[in-house]
């Protein structure tokens, strides 16, 4: 795939940027190469790669998933300007 100036512009428009006539013509080249460093990745052999989320194995350090401090939904809803049934109530916004 190859970028022109016309292409050029017609993402800028899309994206609501806009480009005079001179920075198109110096962005289509850019962009051209973008495009090829992207072929690029894509004839690599990624086969017997396992998808990863970083470089770095990375392990999560978890906490006991205990409640502390419960049973507070009295003292809590005195901050609220208003509660009903041990809940807050708010106001009605779409009708």
């Amino acid at each position: 795939m190859s970028v022109d100036t016309a292409t050029v512009k017609k993402v800028a428009s899309l994206a609501r940027i806009a480009i005079s006539d001179a920075d198109a013509e110096r962005l289509a080249p850019e962009l051209n190469n973008i495009l090829g460093w992207i072929e690029q990745l894509g004839e690599v052999d990624t086969a017997n790669v396992d998808p990863m989320t970083a470089v770095i194995p990375n392990t999560l350090r978890l906490r006991e998933d205990v409640v502390t401090e419960g049973g507070q939904r009295d003292a809590v809803l005195q901050n609220a300007p208003q509660g009903e049934h041990g809940f807050f109530t708010v106001p009605k916004v779409v009708e």
